[in-house]
């Protein structure tokens, strides 16, 4: 049985449309209507480019269904054929949720923190599951902007403005995937 081409995501995807294909083929998955394969086929087609990439963490790492909490084989085998966009994507995935988690604790809004803690788990639980060196340099560029306040996510934490203890909260969120 091969996917449907519906499931599969061209090299010119957009953001928004690997939001819709994402969203499409998280409700096969929890149909239980695809094989591993056609999973594997379906999220390498998402992870291979930076659009895709983007849309298939922000909808599946976001998603209220329990799929990224224990994550299929299929997903995990096409995460690690594209470990350079998957890795960064995951790393900065989870140092902004964590810092959102302190932004919504801040506004007394309970119930976003409680969703930006589970997209911080699902990226943690990604990291650590998936191995990937590359995932483990990016961690530890990213500890080392936040001890020196320079190198490569100096830019990233200016851009969105983090305070100390956001900053902290990353930290910790970090540490904690790769040791």
């Amino acid at each position: 049985m091969s996917i449907p081409s519906s499931l599969l995501a061209s090299e010119s995807i957009t953001f928004e449309g690997a939001i819709e294909l994402t969203q499409s083929l998280l409700s096969e998955m929890a149909a239980d209507r695809l094989s591993q394969g056609e999973i594997q086929q379906a999220v390498a087609s998402l992870v291979k480019t930076q659009n895709g990439a983007r849309g298939f963490f922000v909808t599946y790492l976001t998603d209220d269904r329990p799929l990224a909490d224990q994550p299929s084989p299929g997903v995990l085998d096409a995460l690690r054929e594209a470990p350079e966009i998957v890795a960064e994507l995951l790393v900065k995935n989870l140092a902004m949720s964590a810092a959102m988690v302190v932004h919504h604790l801040r506004h007394q809004s309970e119930e976003m923190a409680a969703g930006s803690a589970r997209v911080q788990g699902r990226s943690r639980h990604l990291i650590q599951t998936l191995q990937l060196p590359v995932c483990q340099t990016l961690a530890e560029q990213m500890l080392e902007s936040l001890r020196n306040g320079e190198g490569e996510y100096e830019a990233f934490f200016q851009r969105w403005g983090y305070d100390g203890e956001q900053k902290d909260a990353i930290g910790s969120a970090v540490r904690e995937a790769i040791e």
